[in-house]
Formats: C-alpha cells, structure tokens, sequence
C-alpha cells in the first residue's frame, strides 16, 4: 500500500491529508494560534468538586474549565500529588524517580472529593481536545510518547504492542527495554519499534528523559494554569505515529515547514528525509493531488460508491448512523443473496474510510442490507474488521444482531470534521430567483456602452456561458456582427467559458485584466 500526505499550510491554518492507494483517508486541520492540543501537559488547579459526576473541573486556562473523572487519575495519584508539590517547592531536586518514596495507591471505587481538595494544583495532561459545548478532557496517567516508546512516569510496566506479532520478538523487545528504562518509569513499546536495535531505542528514551526533566524543572515556583510541555504540531505528531516504510510521498507547500519536516525526519527517520518534496506550483497543492474533488464527493450526508450504492450518514446528539442503500445500479449477479453481500462488503470499506475521514467518534449504527446467508453474515463482520485495521483510534466492532444492524464505538479524542459540501448557487446567491434570463442581452449591450463611453480606444473581450457564447455569435447579422456596425467597426471578441454559470458574463481589456463595473 502506497501512503502519501499532503500537507496545506495557510497563514491561519494547517490542513493535512492522508492518502492511501490514492484515496483520502484521514483529514486534520489544525489553526496555528491553537493553545490546547492531545498530549499537552498542564499544572492546573481544582476549580469545583462534583461529587455527583465523581469528578473535578480544572483550570488551565481554557475559556471552558477541563474535565477530570475519577476514572482518569490513575492508582498513583497521591504519588503525583506528592512529586506535584515537592518539585513546586524545590524539595525534589531531581526529576528522577530512583530515591522518590511512592505514597499507596488509590482504589478503583474511590470518590473525587476523598483524594483531592478545591484549590489544589495538580499535574494533567490533555486526552481529548474541547468537543462541542464541552471543555478538554484530563487525565493524570501522565504520559511522553515517542515514535518508537511511550514513557511513563511512576510506573514499572513495560508493555509490548499487541501488533507486534512475533512472539520471539515480543520477548526480544521486551528484555531489552527492561535493561534501558529508568527506575520508576514505565516504558510502552510501540509497533514501530518492531525490528529496531537498542541504540535506536535508548536514544529516544533519552529525548523522553529530557522532556520530563523539562516538565520537573519548570514546575519550581509554577502558579497554575501553567503549561509545562506542548505537544509537537499536529504534522510532526501525525509523522511520529505513522509514519513507516509504505509511505512514498510528503508534499507541503510552504517552504519553511518544508525545511523543519526534514530536519524532523532526520532525526527519527534519515532514510525517509528524499521523500519530502516542496510543492511549488502556483497551482493549489489539494487541487494537484486532487484532494479537493474527494473532499467535495466524500463529506455530506450521502457517500456514493463505484458501483452506485450509497451510504446515507446521519449524525444525532447520542450516536451516529449509517444506512447502506443498493441504488439503481445494482449489480448484475447469479443470486440476490450474492448481489446483497457484493453491495455490503463494498460499503463495509467505505465505512472504515469514512469513519476514520470524519473522525466519527462514539457508538456507530450500520444498517446494512439484509442477508439471509449465516456465512455471508460472517464475511461482512470479518471484512469489517479487516479495513477498521488500518485506523488508529479504539473501536469495538460487535456482530450482526437479530435486525441485521452492527454496532461499533470508536474511541473519539477530537471533535468530527464537518465540512459543507453544498455551494451557494452563483447565480440566484441562495435566493432561489435570478433576473429575467431574456434581459441577458440587453444587460450585456448596457455594460458595453458604459464601457465604450469610458474606455473608447480599449480593445475589449467578453468572456461568457457557452450557450451565451454560442447565441452571441449565431445568425446573420449576428449580436458580435451588429456591435461591429454599430460601434463604428470595433470588433468585440466573445470567448466561452465552461466554469461559468449560465447568467455569468465578464469584460476584460487588452491586457487581459477584467474590468469590474459593479
């Protein structure tokens, strides 16, 4: 599989597409004047106890204060706590772990209000960015991650991704990070890692070392909400976490973030640093790679597919739901029961594309066809969880029930891209009326006129609508022939133009520049 990421940069904005085999399949947008991204650590402050919720809104600085469960404190919370304010007064001089003295463990069924108090700082880190009406979410299981580990303070678990499939290297890669990590740090070895040799890893934990002595060194004198370390932009993250040896091309248009993605890919990846290329063309890089045309056919609420089946995509306050339809081109097939799998296991794969395109997060409900066959039942859940694979969010996939409906959750970290497909009709502006289209021409003569008293000696071209174009030009004497006569024998050029709609009319001049009359 061929993987390609075309990087839009925009004074206000980064825009990031991810191709696979030439489909769009991830899109992320990222303004640059953001202040909260996943990852991001932060000295807050208890602002409320909920002990109806079991949970804690905190203040770092967001406009909405964040959000801290229970659930997301993690067993070593009074040993964070502890670290927390011995570092802010300047008695744990060291951001090492080997002679801190961990406190005991909090209990899973525990209240928010038996384990921290209002006003107490406390040390979180970003695990979902603002969704909807709703501030970030916290979590104090703090975590640095890398492109090959993941460290974890106050902890003493190496854990070994589970797509790492060799057990001998499972065991390999185990062994070794036990002989690397630090006392008191938990290291989490990612997929990426497969194959690597303990230089390459050891290097990075030192990077990792060095980010927390960052975090331990600016919490001395901290007044919360401090941030105390941010998370590397959303391209040079998206490159961490996937990039891999399938990926052939990374295009970005603008100069200066082309030379930091291969300074950054020089230090993770050198041999990767050729496939950086810098789009130059005046043209619009989403345009070249025909990004552009797959935003506007795959965001709205129907998806349509090759084969002319459809999804039909619709979004509600508690979940999401998916209705597959055949269409009236339903392939041609030996049985119904045959047709009905093809046109699923089609819509099975634009599914696991649209899920991780939108960034659809939640409980997700797939209506598809009916099948009758228990083997084809099996194929399409088995089909489904093949493509939902490749995405890098958490989801469950459950069977088929009784209704033939599938349910899935998808881990949602970030809020879902929306993008309105629908454009204002360039004729009528939304309006649903447009001037009477038997005036045209007499709009067009006016404008000449007005024109021609002003600018007498220019040579004019009139761009139009081909059927305008055509019925300018057609007859004897034409309307170009009479303008001819009639403005002592200046000849006015009539050019077609396909992108315009069908009132649509423009006068340029003889260098080629449009002249504006409204």
């Amino acid at each position: 599989m061929e993987k390609e990421l075309i990087i839009n940069s925009t004074p206000t904005e980064v825009e990031i597409a991810l191709l696979e085999d030439g489909k769009l399949v991830e899109l992320h947008k990222q303004k640059t004047n953001t202040n909260f991204t996943v990852g991001d650590i932060f000295l807050g402050k208890i602002r409320k106890l909920m002990p109806g919720l079991n949970a804690a809104f905190v203040d770092i600085g967001h406009k909405k204060d964040a959000f801290l469960h229970y659930t997301d404190l993690g067993p070593k919370l009074r040993t964070l706590l502890k670290y927390t304010d011995h570092s802010i007064s300047g008695k744990q001089q060291s951001f090492k772990l080997d002679q801190f003295d961990f406190e005991d463990e909090i209990i899973k069924t525990g209240k928010i209000d038996q384990v921290l108090n209002k006003k107490q700082p406390v040390l979180v880190q970003i695990l979902k960015e603002p969704i909807s009406t709703k501030g970030p979410r916290l979590s104090c299981e703090i975590t640095i991650p890398g492109r090959y580990l993941v460290l974890s303070p106050f902890s003493n678990i190496v854990a070994v991704s589970k797509k790492i499939a060799n057990s001998d290297e499972r065991k390999r890669l185990q062994r070794l990070v036990e002989s690397i990590r630090p006392k008191n740090f938990g290291v989490i070895v990612r997929t990426a890692a497969e194959g690597k040799k303990v230089a390459d890893l050891h290097e990075e934990l030192d990077i990792m070392m060095s980010k927390w002595n960052q975090v331990h060194s600016q919490l001395l004198n901290a007044n919360p909400p401090t941030k105390l370390l941010s998370e590397l932009d959303k391209t040079t993250s998206i490159l961490r976490d996937i990039l891999s040896d399938s990926f052939n091309k990374i295009v970005v248009n603008d100069a200066e973030m082309h030379i930091n993605i291969k300074s950054f890919l020089g230090t993770i990846a050198p041999d990767q640093v050729k496939i950086v290329k810098h789009h130059k063309s005046a043209k619009p890089i989403f345009d070249v790679h025909g990004i552009s045309r797959q935003i506007k056919s795959s965001f709205g609420k129907t998806a349509t597919m090759p084969s002319g089946a459809y999804l039909v995509i619709e979004s509600t306050e508690a979940m999401h739901v998916i209705d597959v339809n055949s269409g009236h081109k339903a392939a041609k097939s030996t049985s119904q029961a045959d047709a009905v799998l093809a046109v699923n296991l089609e819509s099975a794969e634009e599914i696991a594309r649209q899920l991780r395109l939108r960034d659809i997060g939640g409980i997700i409900i797939i209506d598809f066809i009916d099948m009758r066959v228990p083997e084809h039942k099996k194929q399409l859940v088995q089909v489904m969880r093949d493509h939902m694979k490749k995405d890098r969010a958490q989801h469950t996939i459950l069977q088929l029930s009784k209704f033939g409906l599938m349910q899935i959750t998808r881990q949602r970290v970030r809020p879902e891209v929306k993008i309105n497909t629908a454009e204002i009709c360039p004729s009528c502006k939304g309006t649903g009326k447009i001037n009477p289209s038997i005036l045209l021409t007499d709009y067009i003569e006016r404008d000449l006129e007005f024109i021609l008293q002003s600018r007498p000696q220019a040579k004019l071209e009139l761009h139009a609508h081909p059927y305008v174009s055509a019925f300018l030009k057609k007859g004897f004497p034409s309307k170009q022939m009479s303008w001819f006569i009639k403005h002592h024998f200046k000849w006015i050029k009539i050019k077609e133009n396909t992108d315009f709609q069908m009132t649509q009319y423009t006068f340029f001049d003889g260098n080629d520049d449009e002249i504006r009359l409204h």
